[in-house]
C-alpha cells in the first residue's frame, strides 16, 4: 500500500515524457494532429476524444469502433490515465460520497460527490497535497508532493461518473492543493471540460477557488472564461489572515481586491469570498464588519464556513448562535451572504484528512508486518 512518503519517491515517475503521451490531456487539435502525423483520417481523433472525454473509458479496448490494429497500437505508446478507488466514504445523513482516488504512480487525491437541488457537484483536487500551509487545513500537513495533470484531475471526475453511474452538472476545484498554483495544467483542464465536443460542462457551473496567487488571477481574468472564482479569504485585516494564511506574507488584502476588481470587470462574474469561521479567531463583530466593507465594492458574494475541525490543528468551530450573529452581522451590512450546506457531516470532512488517515493506516500496517531484527 501506498504511504505519504511513498508518493513523494513515486512521484519523480511522472517526467516530462510521461506528459507527451498523455491523450487525456491533448486537445481535438492536438490529438487530430497526431493521429494525421500516424497515416490515419481526422475522424479517428474525434472518435477517441469521444470516448475518453463524452463515454469516460477505461482502456482503449472499449473503443469498439477503433480497428484493433490501432487499439493495440495506442495503448502501447500511449498509456490511458485512469484512477482507482483507494478508499470510499458514503454519508448515512446526505449520501455525500468523498472518494480516495490512486493515481498510476501511486499517489492519493481526494475528491467528493455531493448531491444539491440543483444537480451533482464533484468538488476535485488539484495536487498532491499542497504547499500554500493554511493552518486550518489537513491538505497541507505534509506539504505538496506534485501538481496534476489536466487528464489527472479529469479523471476524477470520469471516475466519480463510472462509480456512480450519475450525471454531474457542476465541478468545484476546491479540494487538495491551490489551483492557481499548477495554473497551466488547470487552464488546459478547464477547456478540456467544456469544450463543445467533450464533456461540455457550462463553464458558469465551474467554480475554482484560490488562497490568493495575485499575478495568476490576473493571467485568468484574461483567459476568456466565465467561471466563478472564489477567494479563500477568511480574514478581513492583513494581520489576522498573516496569523492563518502564510501567503498573505507575499500578498496583501489590498492587492487582493485590485486583482478581484480586475477580475470581475473583465468576465462579469460575481467573485465569491470563502471565509471560514474559526471560534474566537475572526467570528466576531469587528471582523464581520470589516468583511462587509472588503465585500461591497466588488458585490461579492460571501460564503460562510463553519471550520471542519482538523485533529492535527487546534481550531475550534464557532456554535450555531455565533455563526448566525455573524450573518446578521454582514446581512444589516447590505452583503450577499450564505452559510455553506453542511454535506457529508459523518465523515471526514476536512481537505486531506480522508488521504492523512489512509496512509497514516497503511504505515501502522506496514509496520507491525515488518519482523523484528532482534
Amino acid at each position: 500500500m501506498t504511504s505519504l512518503q511513498e508518493e513523494k519517491t513515486g512521484a519523480s515517475g511522472q517526467g516530462e515524457d510521461s506528459g507527451k503521451r498523455d491523450l487525456k490531456s491533448m486537445d481535438l487539435e492536438e490529438l487530430t494532429r497526431l493521429i494525421r502525423e500516424k497515416g490515419l483520417p481526422a475522424f479517428r481523433a474525434k472518435q477517441i476524444f469521444q470516448w475518453l472525454h463524452v463515454r469516460h473509458v477505461r482502456g482503449y479496448e472499449e473503443m469498439t469502433n477503433l480497428p484493433a490494429a490501432l487499439r493495440q497500437s495506442l495503448a502501447g505508446e500511449y498509456p490511458l490515465v485512469t484512477a482507482s478507488v483507494a478508499d470510499r466514504q458514503t454519508s448515512r445523513i446526505d449520501g455525500t460520497q468523498k472518494f480516495l482516488f490512486r493515481l498510476p504512480d501511486g499517489c492519493l487525491v481526494e475528491s467528493v460527490f455531493m448531491r444539491y437541488k440543483f444537480g451533482n457537484s464533484v468538488c476535485i483536487s488539484s495536487q498532491v497535497g499542497c504547499r500554500m500551509g493554511c493552518r486550518f487545513c489537513a491538505s497541507t500537513l505534509h506539504g505538496l508532493v506534485r501538481s496534476l495533470s489536466p487528464s489527472e484531475m479529469l479523471e476524477q471526475i470520469y471516475a466519480i461518473r463510472r462509480e456512480t453511474g450519475e450525471n454531474i452538472s457542476h465541478v468545484v476545484v476546491m479540494g487538495m492543493g491551490e489551483p492557481l498554483d499548477n495554473y497551466d495544467n488547470l487552464i488546459r483542464f478547464l477547456r478540456l471540460l467544456t469544450c463543445p465536443e467533450g464533456m461540455n460542462l457550462s463553464q458558469r457551473n465551474v467554480t475554482v477557488s484560490t488562497c490568493g496567487i495575485v499575478p495568476n488571477i490576473y493571467r485568468l481574468a484574461e483567459e476568456g472564461l466565465h467561471i466563478t472564482l472564489a477567494l479563500s479569504l477568511h480574514a478581513s485585516t492583513d494581520e489576522e489572515r498573516r496569523r492563518i494564511m502564510p501567503v498573505a506574507n507575499k500578498y496583501s488584502i489590498a492587492q487582493l481586491m485590485e486583482a478581484c476588481s480586475r477580475y470581475y470587470q473583465k468576465t462579469g462574474r460575481q467573485i465569491t469570498f470563502e471565509y471560514s469561521l474559526i471560534s474566537g479567531v475572526n467570528d466576531g463583530p469587528a471582523q464581520a464588519q470589516g468583511l462587509a466593507e472588503l465585500a461591497k465594492p466588488l458585490k461579492a458574494h460571501i460564503n460562510l464556513i463553519p471550520v471542519n475541525p482538523v485533529r492535527e490543528r487546534e481550531f475550534v468551530r464557532p456554535d450555531n448562535t455565533a455563526v448566525q450573529a455573524f450573518k446578521k452581522k454582514l446581512e444589516i451590512n447590505g452583503v450577499n451572504v450564505s452559510i455553506r450546506r453542511a454535506l457529508g457531516k459523518d465523515i471526514e470532512g476536512a481537505c486531506g484528512q480522508l488521504r492523512n488517515r489512509y496512509s497514516s493506516r497503511e504505515n501502522r500496517k506496514n509496520e507491525t508486518s515488518v519482523p523484528s531484527q532482534s
